[in-house]
């Protein structure tokens, strides 16, 4: 027997898609002024250290003109961004005096880019902080820690880049670190090791979330067994859609719902376009195959490359495709654990449609023609990494109650071996 729905109960299983695009629009731009849009990672700060025409300098990279990267004061108007975690980045592979240096560095240029701007930045440190600045017309400014080898195998560093405004720190960046597997370095530990398990008991007793953006998903799944905090991904995508090492397997999207957390979706183009993450795989390819023939990255091997590319031109990634990344994580772990990290001055090429800070509402207006209601929008423009930061926040009081701050070592706890000096990069 064949049950047939009236076409009026069909017609309320549907989901909802305008036919309107400037009311999408209108409702997006309606969302973003009720609920503060929080982008889990802008790169701002490592773009201004590396400016062609004045590097490290705050003054010359004016945000109240326009720049030659991808943020500045008048498209984050237009974006209608109401909070940014900045990123606090240094590369695992610098060759240098030291990461901490370097990592101070990069938090002077993020605190005096801040300051500079008090009628359009305001420092936020809580959640509480992001909503009021939100509702004084500012952007609440956040920092976030890009890579543990910045705290150097030392919880007294991890707690000194707290007390200075650090709110996340990402457990790895590219490179496997003493203490943690990366997602796109050899697994040397199988995950975290014990070390690295204490580090992050001590960022729940302080507050600082756990961003697992770059580990391997080892270290994904360690770090969820481990934490009593909601965890991040502040720039991942859905690996069953895009298959690349930096996005998030459904066994730990599943987990981050049960754990409370949430995946900001990034705008790069190789993690959410399969086909420009195949190209980017065959031009790496390409690449080593001809240093390993030339012995190095020769003169002649730039040549080769530069033909390589103009005979195979990158393709595109677009919106659509972001939004469909969206909705991959809202199905498979829920609608309460999806963000947006667009990772902003972190990228070189950039998704059609989401070329700078200022195209945020078209993405949520893509997504109300979707059929997304608004309630649904709110959530992931800023409610769920709200919720995030006031669920840390509360672990933290918990906590601080009953935990003093580990004096824990990686000698101690990894052996002597793991604390041994390493050799310069």
């Amino acid at each position: 027997m064949k049950w047939i729905l009236p076409l009026t109960l069909l017609t309320a299983c549907m989901p909802m898609v305008s036919k309107s695009p400037e009311g999408d629009l209108e409702r997006a731009r309606r969302v973003l002024m009720a609920t503060p849009l929080i982008d889990g990672h802008n790169d701002l700060p490592w773009a201004i250290r590396e400016s062609k025409t004045a590097p490290r300098d705050v003054d010359a990279y004016d945000l109240r003109k326009r720049t030659a990267g991808h943020t500045d004061l008048d498209r984050l108007r237009a974006g209608m961004v109401g909070g940014q975690f900045w990123s606090l980045y240094i590369p695992g592979e610098i060759a240098d005096s030291g990461f901490a240096r370097v990592q101070m560095e990069q938090i002077d240029i993020a605190r005096r880019m801040v300051e500079k701007y008090p009628d359009r930045f305001e420092w936020a440190l809580t959640a509480h902080d992001l909503r009021q600045a939100h509702k004084e017309g500012k952007i609440g400014s956040v920092l976030g820690l890009e890579g543990g080898h910045a705290i150097e195998n030392s919880l007294g560093t991890l707690r000194a880049y707290y007390d200075l405004g650090a709110r996340y720190m990402t457990l790895t960046h590219n490179v496997t670190t003493d203490w943690a597997d990366a997602a796109l370095d050899s697994a040397k530990h199988g995950g975290l090791t014990e070390f690295g398990k204490e580090v992050v008991r001590e960022m729940n007793r302080m507050g600082m979330l756990v961003d697992l953006a770059h580990v391997s998903p080892a270290t994904m799944s360690d770090a969820l067994d481990v934490t009593e905090a909601p965890v991040i991904f502040s720039h991942s995508g859905a690996r069953a859609l895009v298959d690349h090492k930096r996005n998030v397997p459904d066994s730990i999207l599943k987990r981050v719902t049960a754990n409370g957390g949430v995946v900001m979706v990034p705008f790069v183009t190789a993690f959410v376009s399969p086909a420009v993450a195949a190209y980017e795989h065959d031009e790496q390819l390409f690449g080593a195959d001809l240093r390993k023939k030339s012995g190095g990255y020769t003169a002649a091997v730039r040549d080769a490359m530069r033909e390589w590319r103009s005979a195979h031109p990158m393709p595109q990634a677009t919106l659509s495709q972001v939004a469909d990344q969206i909705e991959y994580v809202r199905r498979i772990a829920g609608v309460d654990h999806v963000g947006i990290g667009g990772d902003f001055d972190g990228i070189t090429t950039v998704v059609v449609g989401l070329e700078d800070v200022s195209k945020y509402p078209a993405l949520f207006a893509e997504l109300a023609h979707r059929g997304w209601s608004d309630e649904d929008l709110a959530k992931l423009a800023g409610e769920n990494i709200l919720r995030v930061l006031e669920r840390a926040e509360q672990v933290a009081a918990r906590l601080q109650k009953s935990r003093p701050p580990s004096t824990r070592t990686i000698a101690e706890l990894d052996g002597p071996a793991a604390a041994a000096p390493k050799p310069a990069q």
